[in-house]
C-alpha cells in the first residue's frame, strides 16, 4: 500500500469519527433537551375580579393572540411562622373572582373564547411574602404541611372536577422547598386526585435548589431577574441581562429533563423596571414613570427568550377585569408594551433594532 493511500484511508477514518462524534452529540443533546407540551403558553395572569364579571371582559386577549390565562385563589397566613393557614373552606371574605363560584364562571368566559388556564393559588403573608414562610420547630414544620396540603388539595379537587389544565401546586415557597420529602408528599397527593399537569412557580433565586422537579411537568419559575441597572437601558443591555440568565435555565431545564415555564413576569412603567422587576409600585412612587421602558423590557424577553427550544411560555402579571390608570402598575393594557405583546403573541415578532 502506498503512503498516499494509507494517508487518504486515515483522512477518511478521521472524517467518519469526526461525523460520529458530531452525531453523538446532537443526539446527546436531543436526549437531555426538554420536549415542549404542545404550544407555547401566551398568558397573563389574571386579577380577580370583586364583582361578577359583566360579559366580555376577556375578548381584549384574544385580541392580542393570548392563548392562557392564570387564575389566583389566596390562603391566608397571619405571620411567616404560624403554621396556621385559612382559605374559602373558612371563610367567605374574599372578591367574588377568587371564591370558586368566581373561578368557576371566569373559567367558563375564557373557554368559551378558546383561552386555557392555569389555577396557581397563592399564600398571602401579612406584612411579608411567601417566599419568608419558615416554621420554628419540626412540630410547627409538620403542622404547615397538612395545612398546606389541605389548603392545595381544596383546590386540585376543584380543578379536576371542572377539567383546568394545569395546577401550580405552589408559589415563591422558597423557604419550604428544601423540604423535598415534604413536598414529593404534597405532589403525590394531588396526583391521587387530580389528572392534568403540574408545576411549582419557584421565585428566580429559588429554581436552581429546588430537587422535586422531577415529579412535576413543568418547571416554573417567578421570572423577575434583573437585567440591568440604572434608569432607561437600552435593549442591547437588556438582552446582555438575558444572557447572563439563559444557560442557568437551560441546565436546569436540561438536568430534569422538563420544559421551563414563566409562571410570572412582569415590568413596571417606570425608568428602573429592568433594575428590581419584584418591586411592588407602592414602592416607585418616585420614580418617573416610562411606558417606553416597560415596553423595550417586554421586547427584550421575547428576543432573548421566546424561541428557546427548552421554554414553554410566559405569564405576564398582570391583566385586569378592566384597564385602570394606575400609575406606576404592572399591567401591559392599554400601553406600548401590550402592543409588543400582541406583536409577538401573533407570531409577527422582529428583532428591535431601536434604543439599542
Amino acid at each position: 500500500m502506498s503512503c498516499k493511500k494509507r494517508i487518504g484511508n486515515h483522512t477518511l477514518n478521521l472524517t467518519f469519527l469526526v461525523m460520529w462524534s458530531l452525531a453523538c452529540s446532537a443526539s446527546k443533546n436531543a436526549e437531555t433537551l426538554a420536549s415542549l407540551d404542545g404550544v407555547k403558553h401566551r398568558g397573563v395572569c389574571w386579577v380577580a375580579s370583586p364583582n361578577p364579571l359583566e360579559g366580555g371582559e376577556l375578548l381584549a386577549l384574544t385580541a392580542i393572540g393570548a392563548s392562557h390565562i392564570s387564575q389566583t385563589p389566596f390562603g391566608w397566613q397571619s405571620q411567616v411562622q404560624d403554621p396556621e393557614l385559612r382559605w374559602e373552606a373558612h371563610t367567605d371574605k374574599m372578591w367574588w373572582g377568587e371564591s370558586l363560584n368566581g373561578l368557576k364562571a371566569t373559567l367558563d368566559s375564557a373557554r368559551a373564547l378558546g383561552l386555557s388556564s392555569m389555577l396557581k393559588p397563592h399564600l398571602w403573608v401579612r406584612g411579608s411574602w411567601p417566599g419568608e414562610i419558615s416554621m420554628k420547630s419540626e412540630a410547627d414544620w409538620q403542622t404547615w404541611f397538612r395545612n398546606y396540603k389541605a389548603f392545595i388539595l381544596y383546590y386540585a379537587h376543584f380543578a379536576e372536577e371542572n377539567g383546568m389544565p394545569l395546577l401550580c401546586v405552589g408559589t415563591e415557597l422558597e423557604k419550604t422547598s428544601h423540604r423535598e420529602a415534604d413536598w414529593r408528599g404534597i405532589i403525590t397527593a394531588v396526583r391521587e386526585v387530580y389528572s392534568g399537569k403540574l408545576t411549582y412557580a419557584a421565585n428566580f433565586t429559588e429554581y436552581e435548589k429546588v430537587s422535586f422537579w422531577d415529579a412535576l411537568d413543568y418547571i416554573g419559575v417567578q421570572a423577575y431577574f434583573p437585567l440591568a441597572m440604572g434608569a432607561e437601558p437600552g435593549l442591547t443591555r437588556l438582552n446582555k441581562g438575558w444572557q447572563n440568565v439563559l444557560p442557568i435555565l437551560e441546565k436546569v431545564s436540561r438536568e430534569f429533563r422538563k420544559p421551563i415555564l414563566f409562571t410570572e413576569l412582569g415590568y413596571c412603567d417606570t425608568h428602573d423596571a429592568a433594575q428590581e422587576p419584584w418591586l411592588w409600585p407602592n414602592q416607585r412612587k418616585e420614580v418617573p414613570i416610562s411606558q417606553e421602558m416597560q415596553a423595550r423590557c417586554y421586547q427584550a424577553f421575547f428576543e432573548a427568550v421566546w424561541d428557546k427550544p427548552w421554554f414553554q411560555g410566559v405569564y405576564f402579571w398582570k391583566w385586569y377585569p378592566k384597564s385602570r390608570e394606575r400609575v406606576p402598575d404592572f399591567t401591559p393594557q392599554d400601553k406600548l408594551a401590550q402592543g409588543v405583546m400582541k406583536t409577538f403573541f401573533l407570531g409577527n415578532g422582529t428583532k428591535g433594532k431601536e434604543n439599542r
